[in-house]
């Protein structure tokens, strides 16, 4: 199939039909911990990871026709995750994997991917593959790519892709299983009072305060899955983060056009009304620091010849 830009795509396997064998499991998952585990999230999805890939969250889907993995991340970045759920998979199923979906370009989530080239056709955003080789990635390498959203279609299960422009990375694409009500949202969410960023360095924040609003209202979710951490969360999560980084974005930039300086700035915007995240205290410095870098860049003050070329000395 020869990639195509800037229109839906839909991806239909044809193949002969064959068994597949479902593992019994009593209910649904919400949650889990650090041990290696899959999880049945909700009848068609699955959620994987723990071990030396913990926090990150991965998923998978089996269908009679095939599986289908979005993401596939392991660390240290040596094969032993990405092997144990290729062995895993081959165990319980009597099907490949068809599909290897790729959230973004940041290695930790994508590891692992590489072990299902023998099978599987890469999926990812046109910008993701640069990304890829110029930073020496070890992963997959998409042969699909796509620009706003893209449909799979696999054994009665659809799978949507969608890219609403720079995020967290200017190739971040979340995964929609609507018949499910299944999103995940790889570093846009974590569990509910957690915030999901350490820092800002590769965020698009503007966009990223209009992407969560959209999130918000997606249609057919009933369930979020972070890309890090447990239990699974709920669209009310992005309307939280999204009020905190308007917050903090319209706090920042008015010191900044007051003029006070980066240890100032430090000092003063302290957050205490979103004390409701666990972590507040290990991000807020970070935050600030790479908010007010982003900001830098933003605007331009009324004496600019007088500032630095860079925000952070």
């Amino acid at each position: 199939m020869t990639p195509m830009d800037g229109q839906r795509i839909t991806i239909s396997v044809l193949i002969a039909a064959l068994s597949l064998s479902q593992p019994s499991l009593a209910q649904y998952v919400t949650e889990w911990d650090s041990e290696p585990s899959i999880d049945r999230i909700s009848e068609n999805v699955y959620r994987w990871g723990g071990g030396s890939n913990f926090p990150i969250n991965a998923l998978f889907i089996p269908t009679d026709e095939g599986i289908v993995l979005i993401d596939g991340p392991i660390s240290p970045c040596d094969g032993a995750s990405s092997n144990w759920i290729k062995e895993e998979l081959e165990r319980r199923y009597d099907v490949p994997v068809r599909y290897v979906v790729l959230s973004h370009d940041h290695m930790s989530h994508i590891c692992g991917t590489a072990a299902f080239t023998d099978t599987a056709v890469t999926i990812g955003h046109k910008k993701l593959r640069p990304h890829l080789i110029r930073e020496g990635r070890v992963s997959a390498i998409p042969s699909i790519s796509f620009e706003e959203s893209l449909d799979i279609d696999v054994g009665g299960v659809k799978i949507v892709l969608y890219y609403f422009g720079p995020t967290h990375s200017d190739n971040l694409i979340v995964t929609h299983i609507p018949q499910d009500g299944v999103l995940f949202a790889p570093d846009l969410a974590r569990p509910t009072n957690q915030l999901p960023l350490p820092d800002f360095r590769d965020l698009d924040v503007d966009n990223t305060i209009e992407v969560l609003g959209i999130l918000s209202r997606l249609e057919n979710v009933d369930i979020v899955v972070p890309g890090h951490f447990s239990p699974t969360t709920t669209q009310d999560y992005f309307l939280d983060f999204r009020a905190y980084l308007q917050a903090l974005r319209e706090r920042v930039l008015d010191h900044m056009v007051a003029e006070r300086s980066l240890e100032e700035i430090l000092s003063l915007v302290t957050m205490k009304d979103f004390d409701h995240y666990e972590n507040l205290d290990q991000m807020l410095e970070r935050n600030v620091i790479t908010m007010y870098d982003y900001l830098y860049r933003y605007r331009e003050s009324n004496y600019p010849s007088m500032m630095p070329v860079r925000a952070v000395e």
